[in-house]
């Protein structure tokens, strides 16, 4: 059941170059920021924590993620508010793409995501045109790193988790978004090291492409992942 996001492997990037990284950092810092403004304690505010323990994986100065969350709670005044906005498109092959944001300025990313679309064979279509191919999830990656992987698998479905799924020496652990909080929380009880844990989306149905149409698509991903406002794309492309 593949799905977990593009984005969500950055914590495993290396070699990030300094303008890559302060990128990477940028985004981050709006992650935090939204997720701030519904409190700024981590410890009252589950997805808060998730983000701060995302931008900790990236190596992210903690003095940053302390101005993001000011910014979020509005301690800090320094900028426009942000806001998360999910545009619905088809690339190439009609592959289906959520497209995740964090934005101050609502009109300018649209009409550079729009652009970035139209340039790599993509379209931005009318909201509910795609979303109803994915649902939403709780997607934890659990280390198998000196652990039995069928062992694992039935230690996260006793956790709660609905569906799981190997790669490499991941378990990728899906979960009811409502449930994200106290199955990662059991898994780390269990004795499991959490690499990452966040809401998702995964597609219910899967589209193939042709060898064409897939590089046309992972070209499209990345500039669309390079894009200061996208957080994160979702596809439903069949791996």
């Amino acid at each position: 059941m593949s799905g977990h996001s593009h984005w969500a492997g950055i914590r495993h990037k290396k070699a990030l170059t300094d303008a890559k990284r302060a990128s990477v950092f940028t985004k981050l810092g709006n992650m935090v920021t939204i997720a701030a403004r519904y409190g700024g304690d981590p410890n009252m505010n589950f997805r808060l924590r998730l983000a701060i323990d995302t931008a900790r994986g990236a190596n992210m100065p903690k003095d940053r993620i302390e101005k993001a969350i000011k910014r979020g709670t509005g301690e800090l005044k320094d900028g426009g508010v942000f806001e998360e906005l999910v545009y619905e498109a088809y690339g190439p092959g009609q592959v289906a793409l959520l497209i995740g944001t964090a934005t101050d300025n609502r009109n300018r990313t649209f009409g550079e995501i729009r652009t970035l679309l139209t340039k790599n064979s993509g379209k931005i279509v009318a909201e509910g045109s795609v979303s109803f191919l994915f649902r939403p999830v709780g997607e934890i990656e659990i280390s198998l790193t000196g652990k039995d992987p069928d062992e694992s698998e039935l230690s996260a479905i006793e956790a709660g988790a609905e569906d799981v799924e190997q790669e490499e020496e991941s378990l990728f652990v899906y979960t009811k978004p409502e449930d994200l909080q106290t199955v990662k929380e059991s898994l780390e009880k269990s004795g499991f090291q959490v690499l990452s844990a966040n809401l998702s989306r995964l597609p219910l149905q899967k589209t193939t492409l042709s060898p064409e149409d897939t590089t046309s698509l992972d070209r499209l991903l990345e500039v669309l992942e390079d894009h200061q406002d996208v957080q994160t794309v979702w596809d439903n492309l069949e791996t």
